[in-house]
């Protein structure tokens, strides 16, 4: 299948990113948002467009400029994950959906996973014309993903209450950019990160309501269903939600990744076939 590396612009430095063509004309185009720190070769953005090509999709997967946790872009400097913050995440979303307008998909199919699958939900909420979203274990944002996430040992653990201090006292210091350890996963992160991502995220279920085209949403049986929303999203939603609960399966779809572009590509077809 032909693909292209593609920079996509943005006021600052490019979201590179891979673009998937299958050989007969395409029915519509994918628009895929990599989970955190990830990036756009690896995990669901990695496995799932193949499968798509195949059933004739053309595919977006490209990097937020919060990719992967820590990278250095031509220069020592360095960004990535552990400095991303909302508005820019979202504001990257907006950009590769601009750019597949200028490819002629005006309203792509939006697929993420976990965080991205998080900012996937706000991107339909705002781009009302999204014909279909699916979400690869998408969490729920908002407020109390932190809380929730510290109760499983990640973003800080049963350190949750200290860690958030000193990221105030840092930011107070004018010291938000630099990198503090982060029991836990994540491992390192910049204060004002860790602030904007206990405070700013997008909460899934208060947008559901918004939601109202076909969604599908994937949650595999050791993840838990507090912190990957998938019945309470699918109750809550405008529009019909198929929910898919694929046994032995974690977060990373690790062994599963077979099963889970099977789904995917399957709800797709069935999909396009009814309209």
């Amino acid at each position: 299948m032909p693909l292209e590396l593609i920079a996509i612009d943005t006021d600052t430095h490019p979201l590179d990113g891979l673009y998937y063509t299958p050989p007969d004309r395409p029915k519509n185009a994918a628009l895929f948002m990599h989970g955190n720190c990830m990036n756009f070769y690896t995990g669901p953005a990695r496995m799932t467009p193949p499968a798509l090509v195949s059933a004739r999709f053309e595919c977006l997967a490209y990097n937020r400029r919060g990719h992967d946790m820590i990278a250095s872009l031509n220069s020592r400097g360095v960004k990535g994950g552990a400095f991303q913050m909302t508005k820019e995440a979202i504001a990257d979303n907006r950009h590769a959906a601009d750019f597949l307008k200028s490819r002629g998909f005006a309203a792509p199919i939006v697929v993420g996973h976990s965080n991205g699958g998080m900012l996937a939900v706000q991107h339909v909420a705002d781009h009302p014309d999204t014909p279909a979203l699916v979400l690869l274990s998408a969490h729920l944002g908002g407020t109390s993903i932190v809380p929730h996430a510290s109760k499983v040992g990640l973003l800080g653990g049963d350190r949750i209450a200290e860690v958030n201090a000193t990221a105030r006292q840092m930011v107070a210091e004018g010291r938000g950019a630099e990198l503090m350890l982060l029991p836990g996963w994540w491992y390192v992160i910049t204060a004002e990160s860790y602030l904007d991502y206990s405070s700013a995220l997008p909460d899934v279920l208060a947008l559901s309501p918004r939601i109202k085209c076909p969604v599908l949403y994937i949650r595999g049986d050791k993840e838990p269903a507090d912190i990957y929303p998938a019945e309470e999203f699918a109750a809550r939603a405008a529009g019909p939600c198929d929910v898919r609960i694929v046994k032995d399966c974690d977060h990373f779809y690790g062994g599963r990744e077979d099963t889970i572009s099977e789904i995917v590509t399957g709800w797709l077809a069935d999909l396009l076939a009814k309209t």
